[in-house]
């Protein structure tokens, strides 16, 4: 049922590199010198399993995997891919099952190297394999992977996902110089603890803003009651998680349907953390970035292959680097008058994502 459901994909990679030649014989062997010189050694071919948590197309999980391909290129690299698709169905059963599905798959392939994106691939998958002989590298993880019992595995290490709260509510404020009351929502997914935390912690830094309520949201039909109480109440709203508010069957609504209808129907000026969605109605948005978080995971990863380094003597880390986002499209829908400035430095969206 998972193999008919989800994508198992070979990609082969074979990219033309610099040929390493044989050894140098001694003067003594000068013609078996010649015949070494004339035959270059072939060049190892590497086995890549990569596990997204989550589903493609889709520009967060794609840039990752674009990023650490990228990484690699010079070497001759077989890829499969298994997506987990916990944005669109995460409840505990399904991600135990398509766990012990991916599990299964590596197993049986017995990659070179486990490539895995975001946080239930390591709550579900990596941990399975924590101690053991193959190697993991993981990126876009939010919580400690203490949280995940990998702390201290010899076989893991990647790429941690800090969110740029601060330079996002700076960055809303100089749109929205006017506001002082926010609102942040979540959705009920389990990754979004560690993220309230290190918001909570840094509030102090962001002046001028009162973050005067943290909702968790579990439906659809809540979050839309929300936004209207909201307009009562706060100057602003930032959107945290938005993937698990369930409809009036119990399924996920798609975050893009969310987006849609906050556009629509909201009168708040918002902010967040993801590219994606200032291209689908979100005001504005400092990112971290998918091709960065990817891009260091495979460059551990070619240390790890090519260098036989040992995935714990490489620290733990996030990536700093960050991408500011308007959507042109929602100010204008609120009446907001952006500064040339603003508009200079930063990616706009002048058009909403869904039309």
């Amino acid at each position: 049922m998972i193999k008919h459901r989800f994508l198992l994909a070979t990609i082969t990679a074979v990219i033309a590199g610099t040929i390493a030649l044989a050894g140098c014989a001694s003067p003594q062997d000068g013609g078996s010198q010649a015949q070494s010189l004339s035959h270059p050694v072939k060049q190892k071919k590497y086995k890549v399993f990569h596990v997204m948590s989550y589903h493609s197309p889709w520009e967060w999980t794609d840039t990752q995997f674009a990023g650490f391909k990228d990484a690699l290129k010079g070497l001759d690299v077989e890829y499969r891919v298994y997506q987990m698709d916990a944005k669109n169905r995460s409840s505990a059963e399904w991600l135990q099952q398509s766990g012990r599905e991916a599990e299964k798959l590596i197993a049986a392939w017995q990659p070179d190297l486990v490539y895995t994106s975001d946080d239930e691939a390591q709550k579900y998958v990596t941990s399975r394999f924590a101690g053991g002989p193959i190697p993991f590298v993981f990126s876009g993880v939010n919580k400690s992977p203490r949280e995940y019992g990998l702390s201290g595995s010899r076989n893991v290490t990647g790429v941690l996902e800090v969110e740029h709260f601060v330079e996002s509510a700076a960055l809303f404020h100089r749109i929205v110089p006017n506001a002082v009351k926010v609102a942040v929502v979540f959705d009920d997914a389990p990754i979004w603890e560690a993220v309230g935390k290190r918001m909570k912690d840094r509030v102090g830094e962001v002046p001028g803003l009162e973050f005067v309520t943290w909702d968790t949201i579990h439906t659809f039909a809540a979050y839309q009651a929300k936004i209207k109480e909201y307009e009562q109440q706060v100057d602003g709203i930032c959107l945290v998680g938005i993937f698990n508010f369930k409809d009036e069957r119990g399924h996920n609504v798609h975050y893009r349907d969310v987006l849609k209808w906050t556009a629509e129907n909201s009168r708040l000026p918002d902010f967040s953390f993801w590219l994606d969605r200032a291209n689908f109605g979100t005001l504005c948005v400092v990112s971290v970035s998918g091709y960065e978080q990817g891009l260091a995971a495979g460059r551990i990863a070619r240390e790890i292959l090519v260098d036989g380094k040992i995935p714990a003597s490489i620290p733990i880390a996030p990536t700093t680097r960050g991408q500011a986002a308007i959507s042109l499209a929602r100010a204008k829908s609120l009446g907001l008058k952006i500064d040339s400035k603003a508009l200079l430095s930063t990616k706009v969206f002048s058009a909403y994502g869904w039309r």
